[in-house]
């Protein structure tokens, strides 16, 4: 049996931050309350899933409250038969603290995923972080104190005001922390957020700039010994998100919570972007087709920096499916931001860049 992927939704925060498009809310105590139950009456509705890797995601899972999340992954733990694998949970460092980390030690929390951004503490408040760079130091070494040293970090390109000199400050500071992982999101301006509705007065690095500043990523994690696996995601060796891999594999996974979406026997369905239908009916799904298309494997596939392998579309499909897109990757690859041998076909670190329009084309 293939082991899945689950996915807790975890939807309050303190604060929304300017530039988050996430399905998020500020929570009372009862507010949290009446969702951990909800939660668990999601979680044992399903039977028979057996998971080797459990992702809590938010918004800010550590405003939950530490017995909440004890208790959560403990259910979700026996509920899926998870005895080995991967456990991550966001942690926003203005709300981290030893109590939080002890407890999630003892309940075999593994890995932390924390919001850094930016280590440029003019940038923080700009993207909403209220902990100053000290906060975040703090968080890192409150982790690794308690055992929990797989800790990733989220960068954050094209930020209001930043430039390639602050943005190695960011990234000298990650590295030098001891962090197993790094993510780096270009900064999207999305509707519905402070950010788009500022948008035309924001201080943000022009496009070429943010071209610049991915390239820049790059080579300097490569040169610190983190090795690119994803469009966005670098980590040391045998460091990389076995939960995230999950998604970009086209393997199966269960998201539990408003907003999530899942991928289970072949189909996909999500929640609504609604707290209160949540609280009603946590096991109110809605389709979303069918799963594992060629043209979805693909997709997903080619996010990664191995990219995809003739032989195992062939396996998986068939080998003309490769040779289609082959050729029609042929013009990207002239102009160097696709790669084959006529075995593989991959982006380059140039083709990232560009990824969603040719994908657009090829696909």
């Amino acid at each position: 049996m293939m082991k899945k992927g689950i996915y807790i939704h975890i939807p309050f925060c303190q604060t929304k931050c300017p530039y988050c498009d996430f399905y998020s809310m500020r929570g009372t105590d009862e507010k949290k309350d009446a969702y951990l139950d909800a939660l668990n009456s999601e979680i044992f509705s399903h039977k028979n899933i057996v998971a080797d890797t459990i992702y809590l995601g938010g918004g800010t899972p550590s405003v939950f409250g530490k017995d909440r999340l004890k208790k959560l992954i403990e259910n979700a733990k026996n509920q899926f038969d998870f005895s080995d694998g991967e456990i991550t949970v966001e942690v926003n460092p203005s709300s981290c603290d030893e109590e939080l980390i002890e407890t999630l030690k003892s309940v075999g929390v593994n890995r932390i995923s924390i919001g850094l951004q930016s280590a440029i503490d003019e940038e923080r408040k700009f993207l909403g972080r209220h902990s100053g760079i000290e906060k975040v130091k703090e968080s890192i070494e409150i982790c690794q104190k308690y055992g929990i040293t797989n800790i990733s970090i989220d960068v954050m390109l094209g930020v209001p005001e930043q430039t390639i000199k602050s943005l190695e400050r960011t990234l000298e500071f990650a590295v030098s922390s001891g962090a197993k992982h790094i993510s780096a999101y270009i900064l999207k301006i999305e509707e519905n957020t402070l950010f788009y509705r500022r948008k035309d007065t924001l201080p943000l690095p022009d496009e070429d700039t943010v071209c610049d500043m991915y390239e820049f990523v790059c080579d300097y994690l490569e040169k610190n010994n983190f090795h690119q696996y994803e469009i966005s995601n670098f980590s040391k060796e045998n460091y990389e998100s076995r939960h995230n891999l999950k998604y970009w594999k086209s393997e199966e996974y269960l998201g539990l919570g408003p907003a999530a979406h899942s991928y289970l026997n072949g189909k996909r369905f999500y929640h609504s972007r609604s707290f209160e239908e949540y609280l009603k009916n946590p096991t109110a799904y809605i389709p979303d087709g069918d799963g594992g298309s060629f043209d979805e494997f693909a997709m997903l596939k080619l996010r990664l920096t191995e990219g995809i392998l003739k032989k195992e579309i062939a396996e998986n499909f068939c080998e003309e499916k490769f040779d289609e897109l082959l050729k029609k990757s042929d013009r990207f690859i002239r102009m160097k931001l696709m790669d084959s041998d006529g075995e593989f076909l991959k982006f380059t670190k140039q083709g990232f860049l560009l990824s969603n329009t040719i994908l657009s084309e090829i696909i």
